[in-house]
């Protein structure tokens, strides 16, 4: 099993850039960021790689049938061609691969995690015109066709299934112990949906202290959208200090313990010490 490394330094820069770019678009490309995103982690996706998997995605659209209908017509449609016909489906051990959250790398093997299968979904039907979205359930993305109560969920990662109300449910409560909130049936927003990828990504790092370069691009990566949580900043210091960069992490501590220090001063001289810390670190 390949694990990928990450680009030459100068390749990353310009694909940071481009997707700094993206991000900051009227309306984001989600297929574009998840393949910049596939680029950072994997330096042997060029751009005739990453054409190609946009074009794998439109060709894929070209197979759908002419404008299904109804949302349960369309969900039916990406079940049968991407669940049964390609057999693109997710299984426990997709959680243990770092491929399984890299687009190229998910239309290679036709396995992933449930976000990136819905990304195929949503990116596959978008191309044909369909009312498609991701819906962020805590704990297992989805995917929706049409709007409130002609709403139709499938789930990529069980080959498309079609859900009901009460499997949409069961999804929920397996996940947190709570019911369903309507509240989380809206559509993400694609940059939502990076995010979330990205968090995805930072997890899997987390567990293997070894990988703390992928934790650091995914942390970067995270920072160059317009949204995103103030406490990365933090995450970010603590990862650089853990890979030996001292004097690097001991600065963005201190400038995350100047944000801090406007709502929570106690907080803030605990982030100062930790900086003093690093720095000691250096001697």
């Amino acid at each position: 099993m390949r694990t990928p490394h990450p680009p030459p330094p100068e390749r990353s820069a310009e694909l940071r850039r481009r997707f700094a770019e993206e991000a900051r678009c009227e309306r984001p490309g989600l297929s574009a960021l998840c393949l910049l995103i596939g680029a950072e982690a994997d330096g042997k996706l060029d751009e005739s790689g990453m054409d190609a998997a946009e074009i794998e995605l439109d060709e894929l659209a070209g197979q759908l049938p002419y404008r299904p209908g109804t949302p349960r017509a369309w969900a039916e449609a990406l079940r049968d061609l991407l669940g049964e016909r390609y057999g693109f489906h997710g299984t426990p051990g997709d959680y243990r691969r770092l491929e399984s959250s890299l687009l190229h790398e998910v239309l290679r093997r036709r396995r992933g995690l449930p976000i990136l299968l819905s990304v195929v979904w949503m990116e596959v039907a978008r191309r044909a015109g369909a009312p498609v979205y991701g819906v962020a359930l805590p704990g297992h993305f989805v995917v929706g066709f049409g709007e409130a109560e002609q709403q139709v969920l499938a789930d990529p990662f069980d080959g498309g299934r079609v859900l009901t109300g009460a499997d949409a449910e069961l999804l929920v409560v397996g996940a947190t112990g709570s019911p369903l909130d309507p509240s989380m049936l809206r559509p993400a927003d694609p940059l939502e949906v990076v995010l979330r990828i990205l968090n995805n990504v930072r997890a899997w790092a987390a567990a293997r202290p070894e990988r703390s370069d992928v934790a650091l691009w995914a942390v970067d990566l995270s920072l160059l959208l317009p949204s995103h949580p103030a406490r990365l900043r933090y995450e970010r210091a603590q990862v650089l200090v853990r890979r030996g960069q001292f004097l690097e992490g001991a600065d963005e501590l201190e400038a995350y313990a100047d944000v801090v220090a406007t709502v929570d001063e106690a907080a803030a001289v605990r982030i100062q010490a930790q900086a003093q810390a690093a720095r000691a670190m250096l001697n």
